[in-house]
C-alpha cells in the first residue's frame, strides 16, 4: 500500500480513516469508473449484502465472498442450487443471510438475462449516470449527508426490480453509484477527487 495512506497530511473523505485496507479502497478504487460486468456484477451483490451493516464489514470479508461465490461468475453463480445455498450458510468467512444468499443467485440469472438484452451489464448500467446539471455544485460533508439516494438510484432501482432483481433498493442503488464511479462523491479538499474526476473525464461509457 501506498505510504501517503499513513500521512496524516494527505486530505481524505473522513469515512476511509478506520484501516488501512479502507483508506486503500477510498484512493484507490471508490468513485473510478467501472465497465467490467464481474466487477459490476461483484459491487451490485456486496452492495446488497452491506445493507444493515458497515462497508468495512464487507471490505474485510472481500476476499471469502470472491472465493465462496466463484469470483462473482454469473454464469456459474446462476447454476448455484440448494446444495451451494448450504455451504454458503456455513461458510463464516462471508454474511450468512439465505435472504442475501439466494437473492446473489437470483441476480446472476437476471445479469445473464440483461447481458442478452443490452449487450452488457456495463451498457444497462452507466444509462443511469446523472448529468451534470443533475448534481450538487459542491460536494461536501454535509452535502453527501442529504444524499443517501438519487432520481437515477431510484430509477435504476426501479429497472433492475422490474427485471426480477432483489436488494437493490435506491438507497443501495447510490452507494453502488458511488463506488463503481457513475458519480464522484469524494468531497471537494479530498486529494482522490481530482483523480476520479480525471477518470471519469478519460472514460467512454459502454453503449
Amino acid at each position: 500500500m501506498n505510504a501517503a495512506i499513513q500521512d496524516p497530511a494527505v486530505r481524505r473523505c473522513a469515512w476511509c480513516a478506520a484501516t488501512p485496507r479502507y483508506t486503500h479502497y477510498h484512493d484507490t478504487e471508490w468513485g473510478f469508473p467501472v465497465a467490467d460486468d464481474r466487477a459490476l456484477f461483484e459491487k451490485i451483490c456486496l452492495e446488497g449484502f452491506q445493507a444493515g451493516l458497515s462497508w468495512l464489514t464487507i471490505l474485510n470479508k472481500r476476499e471469502a465472498f470472491r472465493r465462496a461465490f466463484l469470483n462473482f461468475d454469473v454464469v456459474k453463480v446462476a447454476r448455484f442450487d440448494d446444495d451451494d445455498i448450504a455451504r454458503l450458510l456455513g461458510d463464516a468467512g462471508i454474511v450468512r443471510h439465505r435472504g442475501k444468499i439466494v437473492s446473489t443467485i437470483n441476480n446472476a440469472a437476471r445479469a445473464i438475462e440483461l447481458r442478452e438484452e443490452f449487450g452488457s451489464l456495463a451498457a444497462f448500467i452507466w444509462q443511469f449516470e446523472p448529468e451534470h446539471a443533475d448534481r450538487p455544485a459542491s460536494i461536501t460533508p454535509a452535502t453527501l449527508q442529504t444524499m443517501t439516494t438519487s432520481p437515477q438510484s431510484i430509477a435504476l432501482s426501479k429497472a433492475l426490480k422490474k427485471r426480477g432483481w432483489s436488494f437493490v433498493g435506491p438507497t443501495t442503488m447510490y452507494a453502488f453509484m458511488q463506488s463503481v464511479g457513475l458519480v464522484n462523491d469524494h468531497v471537494e479538499n479530498c486529494h482522490a477527487r481530482a483523480a476520479v474526476s480525471k477518470a471519469r473525464a478519460g472514460f467512454t461509457p459502454p453503449a
